[in-house]
């Protein structure tokens, strides 16, 4: 069976390291905004004058940068993706991306004084091992989407509040019943076809009761202009004003997890479009207002949610309840307000950290608070992980009219047997980071459960 994430991984190439060097020649396109780091204060410094500064290691290539010297409020550490470094007295934390994330090429034996550090705000199925305890808890620390994580990314699709309550895209009500007569209640634009959350599966099935505009490769019916198929095109101000004319969005996660909330969810509360959402079970603890979204987890079948939307396109009143929050600027959910209110950090936004900064400052602050307590003749506080950093279950598939089943139904079921299959690496993982296997015994497991059927 082929490794998890080889249909959608981003994957990181890198040259020889005989120089010591790793270069990174492919980011996660949505990161590429974030590798300079302008926000930080930082000079190149000789080799000798790192005796001064911890090292934080870059195991994953993400930033690049091959020295950096990244300024923390009154602490500093040096940055790098040097792999040479791995023996440096100074090193004391290692930096992970999750995606990249690799049992392969991990720095082992790993030393007592070494942190570990995950960065990971993408689905689960880009590396579902990251989603098993036995692996999560291998990390000190953690930047993830989950809220319970050191350092929650669970906003960071969401730029501020005022985006929320813009008008600028709105299309009134009248407009909207108006447009209805060229263009269905509800659009859903996917191009990520047949993933964990077997979205798909619900829309076809969906589709059989009520009218939906689809664009994009899934289940597509309908194109957009030519200058707009592109996926880098999503965030365009035309793609905007077409699906701006929509009622209803069908706003489809492509994992169900704790807290992974994506663009696909506050994309449509910032156009002023109702989202019909998938996705996240903790999602109505990160809603504007108690009525701003149609969850589809309370309805038991299709059919039943396609009847309350027709319903509500029918009766103005009841829709306008669902945009009310909108029209009056009004946000109600305090824990949402809080979250952003409190971050570390900015989106878009050149007068804050970015996440990435912001998530090498607290393990910079970290292994300097360590680094104090010893001076003091003092133990090190030692961070953990928790299982709750990172939390997906078992993906599921929906188990509707076989004449609508997908023609790919085993690859929707191949996430099952993936997640299965990750447990074991992570179980034999975590034994040999532990000690209580070697190397070459791990190849064995590997080459068994990469085999395992």
């Amino acid at each position: 069976m082929v490794e998890l994430g080889k249909f959608e991984r981003k994957e990181f190439k890198s040259s020889s390291l005989q120089d010591g060097h790793t270069k990174m020649e492919e980011a996660p396109t949505h990161l590429n905004s974030f590798l300079k780091k302008e926000g930080l204060t930082f000079h190149r410094k000789r080799k000798w004058e790192l005796d001064n500064y911890p090292i934080m290691l870059w195991w994953s290539p993400l930033t690049g940068e091959t020295g950096r010297l990244g300024q923390c409020g009154a602490d500093a550490c040096f940055f790098t993706i040097n792999r040479t470094y791995l023996r440096h007295h100074m090193t004391k934390a290692f930096l992970f991306y999750g995606t990249d994330f690799n049992i392969d090429s991990l720095p082992l034996p790993r030393k007592a004084h070494h942190d570990w550090a995950l960065f990971h705000e993408e689905s689960p199925k880009n590396n579902y091992k990251l989603f098993h305890k036995p692996v999560i808890t291998l990390f000190n620390y953690t930047a993830t989407f989950s809220r319970h994580s050191h350092l929650p990314l669970t906003t960071q699709y969401l730029e501020s509040i005022e985006v929320l309550k813009s008008l600028r895209y709105l299309v009134p009500l009248q407009s909207k019943n108006k447009l209805r007569k060229r263009l269905a209640p509800l659009v859903y634009v996917q191009s990520d076809c047949d993933p964990p959350s077997d979205r798909d599966s619900y829309v076809r099935e969906l589709m059989a009761y009520i009218e939906v505009d689809s664009y994009g490769e899934c289940i597509r019916n309908k194109d957009l202009p030519q200058q707009l198929k592109n996926p880098a095109s999503m965030d365009a101000d035309g793609f905007y004003r077409i699906i701006a004319q929509y009622k209803f969005i069908l706003a489809f996660e492509n994992a169900v997890c704790d807290d992974y909330i994506t663009e696909k969810f506050w994309r449509p509360l910032k156009l002023g479009i109702v989202p019909v959402y998938y996705g996240s079970p903790s999602i109505t603890d990160w809603l504007p207002s108690n009525k701003s979204a149609i969850l589809v987890s309370e309805f038991s079948h299709p059919r039943e949610l396609a009847s309350y939307i027709r319903r509500l396109d029918s009766d103005d009143r009841l829709y306008e309840a669902y945009i009310e929050w909108k029209l009056k600027g009004e946000i109600s959910n305090q824990r949402l307000l809080t979250a952003l209110r409190e971050r570390k950090w900015g989106v878009q936004d050149v007068n804050q950290d970015n996440y990435i900064d912001a998530f090498e400052c607290m393990v910079c602050t970290k292994v300097w608070d360590n680094i104090r307590l010893q001076e003091k003749g003092l133990p090190p506080k030692r961070w953990k992980a928790e299982d709750t950093h990172l939390s997906c279950p078992k993906p599921t598939v929906f188990a509707f009219s076989p004449l609508r089943a997908p023609p790919l139904r085993s690859l929707r079921e191949m996430w099952i047997s993936s997640f299965e299959q990750s447990k074991k690496e992570a179980q034999a993982l975590s034994l040999l980071v532990f000690g209580k296997s070697s190397v070459l015994q791990l190849s064995m497991n590997m080459k068994y459960i990469r085999t395992w059927k």
